[in-house]
């Protein structure tokens, strides 16, 4: 009988390890070649692995566990009669689980649900009887009273708390924040935006732009398209330090950050300048989708030069976003909230968002990153130089 043997492929030059994060088949399910086996999740990505060829799984490693590139993980049993060969064992037998990584949402103030309490009901009394009186008190059936909170008792020390190994992504992310914190004189500078004309704008193409893309307009292909004016206007945001060299970047591979449920990934959109709207849109769409499944690559992380951040989408009003080293810059942009704010001398109600811009001050100046921000600005308030390039 020919056994196969399923190992961890490389999926990187610096990956050498990971964590085999769930199966998708059970011990001893008959597979084809081609299913997906199993999930792999390294520092970087998360990757799906197939079965090589047909036939009978005989899992090796229960999921959970740390895995080295090049082990095997599981055998493949070929079978000519098509029934399945040796029966798995009553542990292996069992569907493997592991609780969900937090998400990079994590860094919102998640808001604890509220204390139990019976239905907010009142019973139902009938008007003769007066607002007054209350129903009479019946008994609880002996099987339905609530057991006293003295006969509960305390919780266990290991009861109290959970503890978990943190994936390779959560790991990397802890690791790549201090590093930026520790590595650059990070410093913020803040500034708002008007976004009437930006959504009045939207609002009236919103309908032919769908029917004719088959995609709606957001606003981050605004913000990319505004991010290159402001790095072409600024050409300093647009450099980082090697050593010590300051390198010059003279192409415009923007990061977006994307939550996902394993934690805070940044793919790269290439050449924001020579696209256009539509294809920006499209593009990012297709990153939230492979995020979702899992299917981003590592080619779509690496490489950019700058990253815009939208902690808007989940209400956040206004932060300090960390860089993503070796980066100069990250502009991070925040909830639309109509204020109150002096036009022509008349206190007027707009939709307005603040902009935050960290940067290394080791290569951004205090006065290239407001001249930055106010280009940001500018192109927000007025689209029409962002559809000329101006």
């Amino acid at each position: 009988m020919m056994e196969t043997e399923v190992k961890i492929p490389a999926v990187g030059e610096s990956i050498t390890s990971g964590i085999l994060a769930s199966w998708q088949k059970q011990n001893g399910e008959r597979v084809r070649s081609g299913e997906v086996l199993f999930t792999f999740e390294t520092d970087k990505v998360s990757t799906e692995i197939t079965a090589p060829q047909s036939g009978v799984l005989q899992i090796q490693t229960p999921e959970g566990s740390e895995v080295k590139i090049g082990e095997v993980v599981a055998l493949i049993q070929e079978d000519e009669s098509g029934e399945p060969v040796g029966s798995p064992s009553p542990d292996d037998s069992k569907p493997h689980s592991v609780q969900n990584e937090p998400t990079a949402e994590a860094s919102i103030p998640s808001h604890s649900p509220l204390p139990f309490s019976p239905s907010s009901e009142s019973p139902s009394i009938p008007q003769e009887e007066g607002l007054h009186e209350l129903p009479p008190f019946k008994a609880e059936p002996e099987g339905l009273r609530a057991t006293p909170l003295s006969a509960v008792g305390p919780k266990s020390p290991e009861e109290r708390v959970t503890r978990k190994r943190l994936s390779p992504l959560r790991r990397k992310i802890a690791a790549q924040l201090v590093l930026a914190q520790q590595t650059a004189a990070m410093l913020t500078t803040f500034n708002e935006c008007d976004m009437g004309a930006v959504l009045s704008m939207r609002s009236r193409v919103q309908e032919m732009f769908q029917k004719k893309y088959e995609i709606k307009l957001g606003l981050m292909s605004i913000f990319l398209k505004a991010a290159v004016a402001g790095l072409r206007s600024v050409p300093q945001i647009n450099a980082r330090l090697d050593g010590e060299e300051l390198v010059e970047n003279h192409y415009f591979d923007i990061g977006v950050a994307v939550g996902t449920e394993r934690g805070l990934i940044v793919p790269v959109v290439r050449d924001v300048d020579q696209k256009s709207f539509w294809e920006l849109e499209r593009e990012i769409a297709g990153f939230a989708e492979k995020a979702r499944e899992g299917k981003i690559k590592i080619e779509d992380l690496q490489g950019g030069v700058f990253t815009v951040s939208n902690g808007g989408i989940y209400g956040s009003l206004l932060s300090t976003p960390i860089l993503n080293a070796p980066q100069s810059g990250i502009l991070g942009l925040h909830k639309i909230q109509d204020r109150p704010i002096a036009v022509d001398g008349q206190v007027v109600i707009r939709p307005m968002m603040y902009l935050a811009l960290s940067y290394d001050h080791r290569v951004i100046d205090g006065r290239e990153a407001v001249s930055f921000l106010i280009k940001i600005k500018e192109s927000i308030e007025d689209p029409m130089r962002l559809m000329l390039e101006l």
